[in-house]
């Protein structure tokens, strides 16, 4: 057995060892210098450094998108599994990330805040999130390293920048343009310019002048008593991340976000404005070189946003009784449609949203991006035994993006319909430019509706409630649904309410038709009998459109082709009697084109076909296994056989287990016996 001790050294890394080492490595200003050459980019500024970091983790394009989409690959989250991954929003994000390059190019952007704007629970915080911990990785790593300053004291110790300053900025001003002219000419990255901006904090001030004293002004001198530190961004250790939520009012105070006093040390400094008798930890003292997040920044009180103003557009702070000090920080905030909507309405903010770029960060109006939002909280290694019936994610998806869908202008299109349409189905008459169209005929869609946390909610409610089954099936959770809408908050009036009740009744119907034709294709799925259907349609077609006759196997009488089977099957796909020669002249087409390329034609290959031939052939077979015996109490060995395959394939082939695949034939088969079945189209 292991020990305690052998544990201990087999979990320890060697490589661990060394990360650390870097991490937490020390030198001169000489040192710096030497690196600056080598790797000029630990100078970039904060808006730099936090493009380079999502650019790192690389792009890709989205197939399937008439435009071009490019997705970055650091918004799938993929050192963490995926656990924050921001699904659809690939234009918001490509907005976002737009931004930043803006501002990593000095093009005007780096002096905005940038205002995450979207109803509750549409990503705002997990984007910032994602920001935040991935500048506390990036700054671990060696393309993302960055260095600050200290002043060695008598006593060996160090007095560290308490704002985390670029060391570069200890440089005086005379002679900045010809450091930087040095540095530039020696460094490898034709890419990079070095550039020194903005000045030390008070304190660090205060040791330079002191030490410019001791050294009759040989800044040179003083920079040897200088200690460079390697800066690992932190939001738990308040290193380069800061984050400010609103109070009530009567408990905010703007020191909160530019540092306070320190009474204590008043009687040892003897002066309130002795640097040494301030605390620089406000958030955005903290937030320097790296990222402040407000949470719902609007309900901010004027007087914080005064500060605000100041450290987006001048990049500067007011500490009390100090001059103003240079901050290199990017500004973010996140709000909702009321807050914004007052900010819109308020002469007074004017100066705010003049400094503001807005990014609407709406909820997803794709369903399969809504569906992988749920798969990635309800799946079998985090659902442990239950088995998640196919179609229930589907479903809830589904309702949660018709809830926020706006009712589509065009005539004789339902908002199911163009749900599809926006999911990439094609429907008949309506092609791309139509869905664009759609899109921007409706510009407030994805800003309202139902938010995933409601839906995720009533899924784990689901489970909880039916704890009893080992499966969770469409209307387990569609249940849980209805019945929380009783009791939605942010529901705006009762007519939305009742409509919402009504898109649930709609995606119940959608699912009825899924599984029906799913059933269908299970009982339709015998490889033998679909093939001989297939051969016996193409023999018929092939004598009908060469004007010839069809040799009767049994008999061995030429016959003229049958046209009931042929329009049997046709009748499945819509095929009108007016379009039948076409049609069939296309399967003849196709299948010669086929054997000119050297290939054999297979009914799979023609979806259409495909389906014809199933439907077909489950209308033929439905009444022999005698479905509807399945709601009865009584089933014949028989029977029961055919059922037994017929479940097999449910399993095999539409991830069921044995006790959904058993619910779901039942529900099909009370379908049939109640004789409402319709024709899939």
């Amino acid at each position: 057995m292991t020990s305690g001790q052998q544990l201990l050294q087999k979990l320890a890394s060697r490589t661990e060892n060394d990360s650390y080492r870097q991490e937490h490595w020390e030198g001169s200003f000489a040192d710096y210098l030497d690196i600056v050459r080598t790797s000029p980019k630990v100078t970039r500024s904060a808006w730099q450094r936090l493009y380079d970091m999502i650019m790192q983790e690389g792009t890709y394009e989205l197939e399937g998108t008439r435009e071009k989409q490019i997705r970055y690959r650091f918004f799938d989250d993929p050192h963490n599994g995926g656990q924050d991954a921001i699904f659809g929003l690939t234009r918001t994000l490509m907005e976002l990330v737009n931004v930043f390059m803006s501002a990593a190019l000095k093009y005007g952007a780096e002096r905005r805040v940038l205002l995450l704007h979207g109803p509750v629970g549409s990503s705002k915080s997990t984007i910032a999130r994602l920001l935040k911990r991935g500048l506390e990785r990036y700054s671990r790593t060696e393309e993302g390293a960055m260095y600050s300053f200290g002043w060695k004291e008598a006593d060996g110790s160090v007095t560290w920048d308490p704002m985390n300053g670029d060391p570069l900025q200890l440089i005086p001003g005379p002679h900045r343009a010809g450091l930087c002219e040095e540095l530039n000419a020696a460094h490898s990255d034709p890419d990079y310019e070095i550039e020194i901006v903005g000045d030390i904090c008070p304190l660090s001030r205060f040791y330079f002048q002191e030490r410019m004293r001791e050294h009759n002004g040989d800044w040179t001198k003083v920079l040897e008593s200088v200690v460079i530190r390697r800066v690992v961004l932190s939001e738990q250790d308040r290193v380069g991340i800061g984050t400010f939520q609103p109070k009530d009012e009567k408990n905010q105070d703007s020191t909160e976000l530019t540092g306070d006093i320190n009474y204590r040390k008043i009687a040892e400094y003897g002066s309130e404005s002795d640097p040494r008798a301030f605390n620089f930890d406000g958030e955005f003292n903290v937030a320097n070189r790296g990222l402040i997040e407000f949470i719902e920044v609007l309900k901010l009180d004027v007087a914080f946003l005064y500060d605000l103003l100041g450290a987006s557009q001048e990049h500067k702070i007011k500490p009390k009784k100090f001059a103003q000090t240079d901050i290199d920080t990017v500004i973010i905030g996140h709000t909702n449609e009321p807050e914004f909507r007052k900010l819109q309405s308020n002469e007074f903010m004017e100066a705010l949203r003049d400094r503001t770029i807005k990014i609407d960060v709406p909820y997803v109006t794709k369903l399969s991006e809504e569906i992988r939002i749920y798969e990635k909280d309800y799946n079998q290694r985090r659902v442990r035994g239950k088995h998640i019936a196919p179609h229930t994610l589907e479903t809830a998806a589904m309702w949660a993006v018709l809830t926020r869908l706006e009712e589509p202008k065009h005539h004789g299109l339902t908002v199911l319909q163009k749900l599809k349409l926006y999911n990439g189905k094609s429907l008949p008459g309506f092609t791309a430019d139509n869905v664009k169209q759609l899109r921007r005929d409706a510009k407030g869609e994805g800003m309202h509706g139902i938010s995933p946390r409601f839906v995720q909610d009533k899924i784990s409610n689901a489970l909880v409630v039916n704890s009893q089954s080992t499966n969770l099936n469409p209307f387990m959770v569609l249940n849980e649904m209805e019945e929380g809408l009783k009791h939605h908050s942010l529901i705006p009036s009762e007519e939305v309410r009742e409509y919402y009740r009504h898109l649930i009744s709609m995606v119940k119907e959608e699912y009825t038709d899924l599984v029906k034709n799913e059933v269908q294709r299970a009982i339709a799925a015998d490889e033998e009998a679909l093939t001989r259907l297939c051969s016996n349609y193409i023999d018929n077609v092939k004598a009908y459109t060469q004007k010839e006759k069809v040799k009767n196997k049994f008999t061995g009488q030429d016959e003229e082709p049958d046209e009931r089977l042929m329009r049997s099957i046709e009748e499945r796909i819509d095929i009108p009697e007016s379009r039948k020669d076409d049609f069939r002249r296309e399967i003849m087409n196709y299948i010669g084109a086929l054997a000119l390329d050297g290939k054999t034609f297979n009914y799979r290959t023609n979806e259409r076909l495909q389906k014809a031939l199933e439907m077909k052939l489950f209308e033929d077979q439905k009444d022999t296994i005698k479905l509807t015996s399945l709601v009865s109490n009584v089933v014949d060995a028989e029977t029961q056989e055919k059922i037994d395959i017929v479940k097999s394939r449910l399993i095999r082939n539409y991830g069921y287990d044995e006790e959904s695949a058993t619910d779901v034939l039942q529900y099909v088969a009370s379908i049939f016996a109640r004789g409402d079945a319709k024709n899939e189209s």
